[in-house]
């Protein structure tokens, strides 16, 4: 890779050349985001999947950018235009703006004033007023009437046009002026003529402006939405005096005008190249760039979401009864197995208008008995308080325990083609159920099936980068799957595909392999499905998990290609692997130093040390049952002043979302959050936190519940 760009990435993330480099060469070889930051901590001096996948960003912007060069070059080149000079300055560029900058007066473009005046042969005068190699202007511009400019006034025009398209495509000038509208310039929005009932939600911004410096994420994008529906019109100021003395500052750089006439025809055409030209095109890209800013921030809260929400505490293989409540159409019940397997499926009617209630009860004790039912989840969607009150009066067996789940997507899965495949002779109903239920079993192995952005937990997140949102939910997804690890006998294909090198074509095969030989005994094996090659299996292997395998490090975050170290430390300790795995007192007592060698650091010593103390942890902590208020049900129960149980749903820039029991989230605000200040909610709560909260307010029209962190 370029040493600038490399430069470039190690001051961005603060780290050494010298790590950036090795990691770029590590991921050119194919090796993958948690393979590096888990394996190659020594290669990469401990970089951790942030930085990695930070780094592995940058190198793509930075391929895309090498290609716009050879393209921008080749283009120059073509009009015969291309200096030494020029070259060096786009081989140099480590900015794609940097670059367009550059190639602007090159671009082809539409018939433009300026151009109508170079084709009337008036670019040389423009030439000279740009320089200030006029003595006399008059007798100048007199030289160049024709039939087509009958007069010195045209004449000049023709130059201002020029001068003025000249000023425009100045690199120097547009980098100084996009940073001083970045830094000073002020958003303002109006809503537009006749808009003003049809676009309420964004009456907050129907006279408004702030600092586009100081403008939070989540209001820049509200303003942005509300110009995208044609609610509301938005425009970028920015001090047109400052921007013309910077101008000026760059266009003279210390050179003296000399005669005031020549003064007065460069001094109108820069007012009329920032007024025409400047402007408009700085106020889009200020503002594309404000954007890219409030995207970036808020992928990184919906990422931070995701992650919490994909690591819930899971219940475990528990065999589980699941309810998607409902009314009318009654509570959709199923059984589960251990596994997650389908046992059973029914529908009850203990609510209005049926008011079912004893067969109710008669099926699901028969249920819970004949399944030997151990948790119980029900959604937490309409009728899921009527029901949860349902089952608590029910005699259920001791220890069986009721759980509220958020059913967010759980629809768009029951009707994917992941879910037609798995229940292709059950209805959409069933398949909610079904996910329902094991999402209580394990969050992660279920939420992986679904679309992140169906989930409930970002912020404006169909108006942010599609394509950025993409990569970094992925970079998400794929960290968490590798941090807790995949069970390679249990683990569906679509869980399989987040694992390191494995992907979608290679989990199918994995599953093929599984359902034609059987179980896997051990890791080795995998090497006999089809297509899996030496690569794949390197990168794949520490991730996932046999239990019950020949191998006990099988089971473990260990790495095959430590095993013959692991082996040795074993032997060292006068025991077998199988001995010492899971010893913690042993493990404890070995000096670790004793095996570092060129190949293996401490790093990875003391990865594998915990990893043998305690093989095959799973980072989540246990789940826990919330008690909602019994006395809330619905909005118009919820008095202020009230203080009640919630559990965070959602965490945003300006505050936290939190179900309290009924079908409104009331909303925390960051202000109502401490009582000293906080940049980020993230700083005081989690998802799926715990809380106990005070009603500062209720909106009942609205369905606004205003609330404070006790």
């Amino acid at each position: 890779m370029n040493k600038s760009y490399i430069k470039h990435i190690a001051g961005l993330l603060s780290v050494n050349e010298w790590q950036v480099e090795h990691c770029a060469e590590l991921l050119a070889e194919g090796a993958t985001v948690p393979f590096i930051s888990r394996y190659r901590k020594e290669r990469t001096g401990q970089l951790d999947e942030v930085q990695v996948a930070e780094i592995r960003h940058w190198c793509l912007k930075f391929e895309e950018l090498d290609k716009r060069k050879e393209s921008v070059l080749k283009g120059i080149s073509e009009q015969e235009r291309l200096t030494p000079e020029l070259e060096k300055q786009i081989s140099a560029c480590i900015q794609m703006q940097e670059l367009e900058d550059l190639y602007l007066p090159f671009r082809p473009k539409r018939r433009t004033r300026a151009q109508i005046a170079r084709e009337r042969g008036l670019e040389p005068l423009a030439t000279a007023m740009l320089t200030f190699n006029v003595d006399n202007l008059e007798a100048m511009a007199a030289s160049f009437i024709t039939d087509e400019l009958p007069c010195k006034d045209s004449v000049l025009q023709g130059a201002r046009d020029i001068i003025a398209e000249a000023v425009s495509e100045r690199a120097d000038i547009r980098q100084e002026l996009r940073r001083f509208y970045g830094k000073s310039g002020r958003i303002y929005s109006k809503v537009a003529k006749g808009k003003a009932d049809e676009g309420e939600k964004f009456g907050n911004y129907f006279d408004f402006s702030e600092d586009i410096s100081r403008i939070p994420a989540h209001r820049l994008l509200a303003v942005l939405r509300g110009e995208q529906e044609g609610i509301l019109q938005v425009k970028l100021e920015a001090d047109v005096a400052i921007s013309k003395k910077i101008v000026n500052r760059l266009l003279y750089n210390g050179v003296k005008c000399n005669t005031f006439r020549l003064f007065e025809q460069i001094d109108l055409a820069v007012d009329d190249s920032i007024r025409r030209l400047l402007h408009p095109s700085i106020e889009n890209e200020a503002l594309k760039a404000a954007k890219e800013k409030a995207d970036l921030d808020s992928i990184r809260v919906f990422g931070e979401n995701l992650r919490q929400l994909l690591l819930a505490a899971p219940v475990g293989e528990k065999r589980t009864m699941a309810l998607d409540p409902g009314f009318r159409t009654g509570c959709k019940v199923v059984c589960l197995d251990e596994n997650g397997g389908l046992l059973h499926n029914d529908t009850i009617y203990p609510h209005p208008p049926a008011n079912e209630k004893v067969m109710a009860m008669k099926k699901i004790s028969n249920m819970v008995q004949a399944y030997r039912i151990e948790v119980i989840a029900i959604g937490n969607g309409t009728a899921a308080r009527e029901t949860e009150a349902f089952i608590k009066r029910l005699a259920l067996p001791p220890g069986v325990k009721v759980y509220s789940v958020s059913e967010d997507g759980a629809s768009i899965y029951s009707a994917s083609p992941l879910a037609r495949e798995e229940f292709p002779e059950y209805d959409v109903t069933v398949r909610g159920a079904v996910s329902i239920g094991r999402r209580l079993m394990d969050p992660l192995a279920e939420l992986v099936k679904i679309d992140p952005k169906s989930l409930g937990i970002g912020q404006y997140q169909h108006d942010v980068d599609q394509n950025l949102l993409k990569e970094k939910l992925d970079d998400v997804v794929i960290s968490c799957v590798n941090s807790v690890g995949v069970n390679l006998n249990t683990a569906s294909r679509h869980l399989l595909a987040y694992v390191s090198g494995i992907g979608p074509a290679l989990a199918r095969n994995i599953v093929e392999y599984r359902t034609e030989n059987g179980p896997f005994r051990s890791r080795a094996q995998l090497l006999e499905v089809k297509r899996l090659g030496e690569k794949a299996y390197e990168q794949a292997a520490g991730f996932l998990r046999i239990p019950g395998a020949d191998n006990p490090l099988d089971n473990s975050a260990v790495h095959p290609e430590r095993y013959p170290l692991v082996a040795a430390i074993a032997a060292d300790a006068g025991l077998g692997v199988n001995e010492l795995i899971g010893n913690k007192e042993k493990v404890a007592s070995l000096d670790v130093e004793k095996y570092v060698s060129d190949q293996v650091g401490l790093p990875t010593l003391k990865d594998i040390m915990q990893e043998l103390a305690k093989p095959g942890r799973d980072p989540r902590s246990g789940v826990k049952v919330l008690e909602f208020a019994e006395d809330i049900h619905n909005i118009e129960d919820v008095r202020q002043g009230m203080e009640l149980p919630g559990i965070v749903t959602n965490i945003t820039n300006f505050g936290a979302f939190v179900d309290i029991g009924i079908k409104q989230n009331g909303l925390i605000h960051i202000s109502n959050m401490s009582g000293k200040y906080i940049s980020d909610p993230n700083q005081i709560l989690k998802l799926h936190q715990h809380v106990k909260v005070k009603v500062l307010d209720v909106d009942v029209k609205r369905g606004r519940i205003q609330l404070k962190l006790i």
